[in-house]
């Protein structure tokens, strides 16, 4: 095993959480304990980068991507399983496994691409969140840009009631926007046979250049670094014997249910944004490419027919809202991570949370004013942010599946043979797939 940190990663939460013992029975119980880290990382693969690319596709494609959408969540659960395993048996989490194994200036330079990459998952969180904000009040987007410095405050409300109230929280907007999302689909009465075929994955996705960009974006909106830094360390928050292998198992098991629950509730949702663009707005060109579109159309009898209402958009407006804002929380608590991990620095909460959001809100804000806030334009962010976490991408995932087939480090759960080989497979195959997507946006 390797030589532990000096520091605990996200030493405010870690091991703060009390689960059951190994020989308590109750399944139930001790789901509900280890339940919750899921929740959180759950939020990264909701998030605006996310609507965007379920809407469009949906939109232009009907139910066809609900295939690719279905292949990336699995990528995402077999990848969030070793980072699960990462933090449990090593208690380190990613980047302070990382700045073990190389030198100092391969630590800086990995922290210069992750730390660009953090602020590309922001960006998704600020933009999102500043349009939902014009949306609902009218709001210019410039002042909805500056005021989610004030979800500083928030971050940091949150946790003061420490990781458990978070947790709650999170789930609770989780559930609130799969509702919302529920409701609507359910009005728009889609075809369910469609939607089952859709699963199926057809060769047209690889010989349709557009269809192809498209599924891209959708594979890259959805296996991002951040998720992986962070369940690595939220995997430690949870009190028990770490020297009792029957405990380590325990964890290990009840923290993939965690994250496999919760991630199927990702899919769901997403899965809800696909079949609502394509239910709604197939019919209109497929050219949907903008919240404001999907908000306007919502309440546009031309567009979606008798389905049409202002609390239909209203509602869609409110969930991009909620998950704007909890998406900060995840932004924070990863860019902590990353931070700390490579550089060794710890820094305040509210000093690390400022410094991050002010750096962000630099370059949103000179875009801005480039193309004079037009929301259409402004959202192309969202876009050149995901861009920016495909190109980060392998930088974090060649280096986990590495760790985890660490012997020295992994001891007895070290990897199989052949979860290696899926490992270092898969992501050679996403690291191609989100070049071809970096090129085309070029």
């Amino acid at each position: 095993m390797s030589q532990e940190p000096t520091h605990k990663s996200l030493d405010e939460i870690n091991q703060s959480v009390d689960v059951p013992s190994v020989y308590e029975t109750s399944f139930v119980q001790k789901f509900l304990a280890y339940s919750g880290p899921g929740a959180l990382v759950a939020v990264g693969y909701m998030d605006p980068g996310n609507w965007l690319t379920s809407l469009a596709g949906g939109s232009q494609y009907r139910y066809s991507l609900l295939s690719v959408l279905l292949m990336s969540i699995l990528v995402a659960m077999f990848m969030q399983t070793l980072s699960i395993k990462l933090g449990v048996v090593a208690r380190l989490d990613l980047a302070q496994a990382i700045a073990q194994k190389v030198p100092k200036g391969g630590r800086y330079t990995l922290w210069i691409i992750n730390e660009l990459a953090m602020m590309a998952t922001d960006m998704t969180g600020v933009v999102g969140t500043a349009i939902a904000l014009k949306l609902l009040f009218g709001l210019p987007l410039v002042y909805g840009i500056l005021f989610t410095i004030f979800d500083v405050l928030l971050v940091l409300l949150f946790l003061r009631f420490g990781i458990r109230r978070i947790e709650f929280i999170v789930l609770t907007a989780i559930l609130i926007v799969g509702i919302i999302f529920g409701v609507e689909v359910s009005r728009a009465a889609p075809n369910l046979i469609q939607i089952a075929g859709g699963m199926v994955p057809t060769p047209k996705i690889l010989t349709n250049h557009e269809m192809l960009i498209m599924s891209l974006g959708i594979v890259g909106a959805t296996i991002m670094p951040h998720n992986v830094y962070l369940h690595s360390s939220l995997a430690q928050s949870r009190r028990y014997d770490y020297h009792n292998p029957k405990q380590v198992n325990e964890a290990l098991r009840f923290a993939k249910w965690d994250s496999n629950v919760h991630l199927v509730a990702a899919f769901l949702i997403n899965a809800l944004l696909l079949v609502l663009g394509g239910t709604l707005f197939f019919h209109t060109g497929g050219h949907l490419s903008a919240f404001q579109d999907v908000y306007d159309g919502l309440k546009n009898s031309a567009v979606v027919g008798n389905l049409a209402s202002p609390l239909m958009s209203t509602l869609f407006a409110f969930a991009l809202l909620i998950t704007g804002m909890i998406s900060s929380i995840t932004s924070t608590l990863s860019g902590q991570i990353v931070m700390e991990g490579y550089l060794h620095i710890r820094l305040p909460l509210w000093e690390r949370r400022l410094l991050t959001r002010f750096v962000t809100l630099i370059p949103i804000l000179a875009i801005g004013f480039l193309v004079g806030f037009n929301d259409h334009d402004f959202e192309q962010i969202i876009v050149y942010a995901q861009i920016a976490l495909s190109i980060a991408l392998p930088f974090t995932l060649f280096p986990m599946v590495a760790l985890t087939s660490n012997h020295a480090l992994m001891g007895i759960h070290t990897n199989q043979r052949y979860v290696t080989i899926i490992g270092y497979l898969l992501t050679s195959i996403i690291t191609v797939l989100n070049l071809q997507f970096v090129i085309a946006a070029f």
